[in-house]
């Protein structure tokens, strides 16, 4: 694997990274889903690293600035209920197994749990914790699903901005601790790429 290979989420398409009616970052799985599939089209990479913040659960071990390496991935927000389509909603898959590089960079392993909403509802919570949740975002499990559907294994890399069971709300959390994070997560994802370049799928 190449760094340029494996670095791919980046989009440089304006129309992808912000909305064109408010101006803000385009956050959710909408947006990941497309620009996951427009890199993947362009691109051709070997495998995907998708690199971004979370909320953790303080129960599960998570503290403000931990890094996870995601072993699995779901949504908590796609209730369908009737069978088979609630499996297909929750669309539970597993992250690529690297633990070469967990083990080099000494990163936290846990289970990601993905959703469109930066707050929680109560029937989000219960998802989460049906998932088994250790940390969420808004975006992994659609990255997911993009991947599992061309064929492109990937890895998720996660910093703890906010805790989700904590006593702060969710909002001031985040954008309190967002630079600092944002840092950490930037060295960290270096570190991967690092790690990663030179190497095989199977000495990860």
């Amino acid at each position: 694997l190449s760094f340029q290979a494996t670095y791919t989420l980046k989009f440089s398409a304006t129309e992808i990274g912000n909305c064109s009616l408010s101006g803000v970052d385009s956050v959710g799985t909408v947006p990941a889903s497309l620009v996951t599939y427009a890199s993947l089209q362009a691109l051709q990479p070997d495998l995907i690293i998708n690199a971004g913040t979370s909320g953790g659960f303080k129960e599960k071990g998570a503290c403000i600035g931990d890094v996870y390496l995601a072993s699995d991935v779901a949504f908590h927000d796609r209730r369908i209920p009737i069978p088979v389509f609630d499996l297909y909603g929750v669309g539970s898959r597993q992250a690529f197994s690297t633990p070469n590089l967990a083990k080099e960079l000494n990163l936290k392993v846990g289970k990601l749990s993905t959703g469109d909403s930066l707050d929680m509802i109560p029937q989000d919570e219960a998802a989460m914790l049906a998932n088994e949740a250790t940390v969420k975002d808004m975006e992994g499990a659609a990255i997911a699903y993009v991947a599992d559907l061309l064929k492109v294994p990937v890895i998720f890399l996660k910093a703890v901005t906010d805790i989700v069971d904590g006593d702060k709300p969710t909002a001031e959390e985040f954008l309190q601790n967002l630079a600092a994070v944002t840092l950490a997560l930037d060295q960290a994802a270096t570190q991967v790429v690092n790690f990663i370049n030179g190497k095989s799928l199977s000495e990860l």
